[in-house]
């Protein structure tokens, strides 16, 4: 007797092949038999006449590292379509970690990545201080969805040097006792090494995230520790002072892929993710596999004043990245501050991300009843009414509510004619979600669905099988994670069953779900039927159904990819 059997779906296999009408078999948490499978006895059955069912999705790019530890789920991916989840990404993991590094590790990942504080301090699981220990733990407790952890830069570096990790370079005994730590990581099952670059990414206090104290030879030392090992992939979130030729050059140094994020088509730079493309397309020419991680998705974000990630980088801003509310309504109050803010808005700087357009900022919820007006308006619209300009419009209101306005910016990848040729460029992979992470200001786990909804059926930019493809076998194979990405007998049952038809992602809501009450936006699978992970249904359509049970897998062995 099978464990489950799903007649009549259009198979989607993760390949790219044309849809197949047929019945799915499983037992054990493997696919056991695909055919016409009528009269053959299961446990359970689902029929799925009208429904497409395909491989879950392989999502590359997440920071689940420290949710999972108190939400298995690693909600709300697993709703959405995601089976696998890769996290530890851009180094910003949570292991090693010493006890007295604890506090320090969780305020880097408060600033860098908008997540409450005391949310992680209440939250995260200290059961470990190795990165063998954190993969161990999350084996014994269990998880949902399948999760491997890319060894991360960050916190490596603060394990070996605590608070001056975002001080100084390293001395040459710590950067040999840095690379025994990612090797130790790599033989334990790590899926590679991951770092950062980004001119975004601070951390506590506003001081830049530890990987970027690093001189290339420290660099060129803890990525070279993948060219010894059996497998692995090396991810980094690149800034200005690291471009292609130079991922090209580890790539060539490990023969290892390499991945960089997150590229972005920016209105005010139009060229630049194309020919960042082109240069990738010719690594790749000549036998180096370096990749951009791109999304279908604009990008949007929620924020106050008081947490304005999208400012972070305007030289103008950036002192005043965790500087608290009084230090900021002191500064945007002042008028030379906002005449060196105007100006740095329009100057080109790759690592920017708002650059100004004021009619892609909206107010989303005012906290005085007297501008509940002016919600669903931009800033743009609004000053331009009352004749006056947009920057001290912004600044004023904000002023007004105590800095507790809390506005929507539509920043990046809006140019749909420049993300459809990225989506669809060779040097290209899918990924972008940042699950898990700015849970303050943006929610796009549901990358997928909406690459389905938007460029399946309303734009029939992509076909379907490709679509699935790029979400699930290609993921899988960059990565060399194996057995999974595709529905095909003997490979693990990771499904997700969809109507075509309707299949989306609703809006962004506000959830107070986080430990302590905290809240986050998430949002919510739209024509999505089912969720297995490893033949277990975790999503039925409309809730988790778990009943307490986690099936995924902890991945520590990979092909060589």
């Amino acid at each position: 007797m099978h464990d489950l059997l799903i007649t009549g779906a259009e198979v989607a296999d993760g390949t790219g092949a044309p849809l197949r009408h047929t019945d799915v078999a499983v037992a054990d948490g493997q696919v056991v038999a695909m055919g016409d499978l009528k009269g053959e006895a299961a446990a359970r059955t689902v029929d799925a006449d009208g429904l497409v069912l395909a491989p879950g999705f392989v999502d590359i790019h997440t920071h689940y590292d420290a949710q999972i530890t108190w939400d298995p789920i690693a909600s709300p991916s697993t709703s959405l379509g995601v089976t696998t989840v890769v996290s530890g990404n851009c180094g910003f993991g949570i292991a090693p970690c010493r006890p007295e590094h604890r506090d320090l590790v969780a305020r880097n990942l408060s600033q860098v990545e908008g997540m409450p504080i005391e949310a992680l301090r209440a939250g995260i699981r200290w059961e470990y201080e190795s990165f063998p220990e954190y993969l161990d733990m999350l084996e014994r407790v269990g998880i949902v969805p399948n999760m491997a952890v890319l060894a991360g830069h960050s916190v490596t570096r603060t394990y070996v040097m605590g608070e001056e990790a975002s001080l100084r370079e390293a001395r040459d005994d710590e950067i040999e006792t840095m690379r025994s730590l990612v090797a130790e990581a790599l033989d334990a099952g790590a899926i590679g090494f991951a770092s950062s670059d980004s001119h975004n990414h601070f951390g506590d206090d506003g001081l830049p995230m530890p990987s970027r104290l690093a001189t290339r030879e420290e660099w060129d030392i803890l990525v070279g520790t993948l060219a010894e090992a059996d497998h692995g992939v090396f991810q980094i979130a690149s800034g200005p002072d690291i471009q292609v030729p130079d991922m090209e050059r580890w790539a060539d140094m490990t023969k290892r892929p390499v991945f960089w994020s997150a590229l972005l088509h920016i209105p005010a730079i139009p060229d630049r993710a194309r020919n960042m493309l082109d240069q990738a397309s010719e690594a790749r020419e000549r036998g180096h596999r370096v990749f951009a991680q791109v999304t279908g998705q604009p990008v949007s974000m929620e924020f106050t004043l008081e947490n304005a990630y999208l400012m972070g980088s305007h030289d103008a801003w950036h002192p005043l990245v965790g500087a608290g509310s009084e230090k900021i309504a002191k500064a945007i109050a002042d008028p030379s501050f906002r005449e060196d803010f105007r100006a740095g808005l329009v100057a080109p700087k790759p690592q920017k991300i708002f650059y100004g357009d004021w009619s892609r900022v909206q107010v989303a919820e005012a906290s005085s009843c007297g501008n509940r007006g002016l919600e669903g308006e931009t800033i743009g619209s609004v000053a331009g009414r009352k004749g006056v300009d947009a920057i001290d419009f912004f600044f004023d209101l904000a002023l007004e509510e105590g800095l507790k306005t809390v506005f929507v910016a539509q920043v990046q990848n809006f140019d749909e004619e420049a993300v459809e040729e990225m989506i669809k460029h060779p040097a290209s992979v899918l990924a972008l979600s940042d699950a898990g992470a700015h849970l303050s200001f943006l929610c796009d786990a549901g990358y997928g669905l909406y690459l389905l909804s938007r460029w399946v059926r309303e734009k029939e930019s992509l076909t379907l099988e490709d679509a699935i493809r790029q979400l699930t076998s290609d993921q899988a194979d960059h990565y060399g994670i194996v057995g999974r990405g595709r529905v095909r007998e003997g490979d693990f049952a990771d499904l997700f069953l969809f109507d075509p038809a309707t299949v989306g992602i609703s809006k962004p809501r506000r959830a107070f779900d986080l430990p302590g009450g905290a809240s986050r936006l998430v949002r919510d699978p739209i024509g999505v039927h089912g969720v297995w992970v490893n033949g277990t249904r975790v999503w039925d359509g409309t809730a988790y159904c778990t009943d307490g049970a986690r099936p995924g897998h902890v991945l520590r062995e990979f092909a060589a990819a």
